[in-house]
């Protein structure tokens, strides 16, 4: 895939996800998909299968107020894109959470998305601002 092809993809995918088109979304994913989230974070773990996406973003949103995610930049090299992300959380006082999302492609398609935390704390704060709520 070309830079331009990568960059596209990504852009498709956070577009695919951030309406709810969950098969659209399925489509431009492995089957073997891994995504992993740190260990500290609410949503630590490992991620697998082709609905490994989906199944994040319902845990996500479980625990997390997002009210936004904007996209700066997303860079690419040989099968891998990073894009950088500022995600933002509903409630007062809240930081924004900084944040890199590596993915890697084999054949056309994701089949690895890891994302790198600058700092935890916002997103940690976010989560308990949402358990306190209830």
């Amino acid at each position: 895939m070309t830079h331009d092809e990568i960059v596209q993809f990504v852009d498709d995918l956070y577009a695919a996800t951030g309406s709810g088109d969950w098969e659209r979304a399925n489509a431009m994913l492995t089957e073997d998909l891994v995504i992993t989230e740190a260990a500290g974070l609410p949503m630590a773990g490992t991620y697998t299968g082709q609905n490994a996406l989906h199944d994040l973003f319902i845990d996500v949103f479980a625990t997390l107020n997002v009210s936004g995610l904007e996209r700066i930049q997303t860079v690419t090299g040989g099968d891998y894109a990073v894009t950088i992300l500022k995600m933002q959380f509903a409630g007062e006082g809240l930081e924004d959470a900084e944040l890199c999302e590596v993915f890697r492609f084999r054949d056309g398609k994701c089949c690895e998305i890891k994302p790198y935390y600058f700092d935890p704390a916002p997103v940690l704060a976010a989560a308990k601002h949402k358990q306190a709520e209830g």
